[in-house]
């Protein structure tokens, strides 16, 4: 009898795999069109020719090596060449953003899964905190100008409290204002895997720490912090590929006035520099790959989940 029950389950299993693949083809079909066809195409036209009049598709290495042309050396006065200060700059406001974001959407979540005790309060604070969500990015963006202009809210506040005497220039179009409107938009992209991650401890592990005679901070740092990674990890993901490639919030933060790589990326596109700009989509697709990766050391996303 026990023969013939594995016979039949053999006989299904090529059924089985065929039924299963047919349920990943669409899911498979999306994936080929919308990113692995755009990507070969930009891939492609950054090994393309150009002058000011036409794309030449004769493949040529000519954009990659103007990208990092003068690189090898420091120029004369002793700074790198654009691409690699455009770069450093770049990774910079990545780094202070992920930075401010990660201890903002950890306290944030940590407040939500563990001193909100009803999940209706908790749903609704955690609704509270996508509410900014709910306008354009450059609605929002748009809004500081008003409160940290030269004769904004703020400095008009501070004048008026006799703290400084003048307006205070750098709280707009400056590296502050870009690294507030960014922590502004993209906050909830790492409280939202942080507080998935915290409400899946089993609270008995807290008991046992607090029986066993943890302090908070001990707990915090040896219980919840670890078993909290893959969301802080998520986070960390969202964060840096967004503000990696962002160039809008640079634009209008910035004055126009801070260069990033995807600032770089949509003033060549606006010049008809395709394949250039290809070529430069290319190198930044590399660096965030490489971030990624080394993140991915740190954490087995796929056993965690």
């Amino acid at each position: 009898m026990s023969t013939v029950v594995v016979s039949a389950e053999i006989a299904s299993s090529p059924t089985r795999t065929i039924k299963a693949w047919w349920q990943a083809a669409p899911f498979a079909l999306v994936f080929l069109l919308f990113f692995i066809v755009p990507l070969l195409l930009i891939a492609m036209v950054s090994l393309w020719n150009f002058n000011e009049y036409e794309l030449i598709p004769a493949l040529s290495l000519r954009n990659y090596l103007s990208i990092f042309e003068g690189c090898s050396h420091l120029t004369d006065n002793g700074d790198f060449c654009v691409t690699l200060s455009t770069y450093l700059s770049t990774l910079k406001f990545c780094v202070i953003v992920w930075a401010i974001t990660l201890l903002i959407g950890f306290a944030v979540a940590y407040f939500l899964a563990f001193h909100v005790r009803s999940s209706a309060m908790q749903t609704l604070l955690f609704v509270l905190c996508t509410v900014p969500f709910w306008t354009s990015n450059v609605i929002r963006m748009i809004s500081w100008v008003p409160l940290l202009g030269r004769n904004g809210l703020v400095n008009q506040g501070l004048m008026w409290l006799g703290v400084v005497d003048s307006p205070i220039e750098w709280l707009l179009f400056s590296d502050f204002s870009v690294v507030l409107a960014f922590v502004h938009l993209y906050t909830m992209f790492m409280i939202v895997p942080i507080f998935n991650s915290m409400m899946r401890i089993d609270r008995s592990l807290l008991e046992a720490a607090s029986d066993s005679g943890a302090s908070g901070w001990q707990t915090l740092w040896n219980v919840i912090v670890p078993l909290s990674r893959t969301g802080i990890l998520i986070g960390s993901i969202f964060v840096i590929t967004i503000v990696m490639g962002d160039f809008v919030t640079i634009g209008v933060m910035g004055g126009q006035q801070i260069a990033s790589v995807g600032k770089i990326i949509q003033v060549q596109t606006s010049y008809l520099q395709f394949p250039l700009a290809a070529a430069n989509a290319m190198i930044l697709l590399a660096v965030v790959l490489m971030i990624i990766w080394a993140l991915t050391r740190l954490v087995d996303i796929r056993k965690e989940l």
